[in-house]
């Protein structure tokens, strides 16, 4: 089956909540576009995911922390990091005046 749409559609204005919409998934890989709007992981909180990660920022800005790393990577659009499996990382955060959107590509 074909599939086709646009990655901007339907993004509304400033949420409360972060948004998740799966574009693809097979039993292997997940395509997600995550739209956030100064959302940021919670204080303490770590990812450590048990699959790998290659994330794009698509709009916005975003800043990502990860636990090896001394210094958070602030991130603009076109930036992308590939995040290997239990590899702890957390959003520190995301643009409050734009929406932030983001292209994951999760897989084993």
């Amino acid at each position: 089956m074909i599939s086709s749409g646009n990655l901007f559609a339907g993004i509304r204005p400033r949420r409360d909540a972060e948004t998740i919409a799966t574009l693809l998934a097979t039993p292997d890989l997940r395509i997600e576009r995550i739209v956030s709007h100064g959302q940021a992981s919670p204080p303490g909180f770590w990812y450590d995911q048990g699959w790998a990660e290659w994330v794009v920022l698509l709009s916005g800005s975003a800043t990502l922390r990860f636990e090896s790393e001394a210094t958070p990577r602030a991130l603009a659009p076109g930036d992308y990091v590939h995040i290997p499996p239990h590899v702890r990382h957390r959003v520190e955060a995301t643009d409050p005046e734009q929406a932030t959107v983001w292209l994951a590509v999760h897989h084993r």
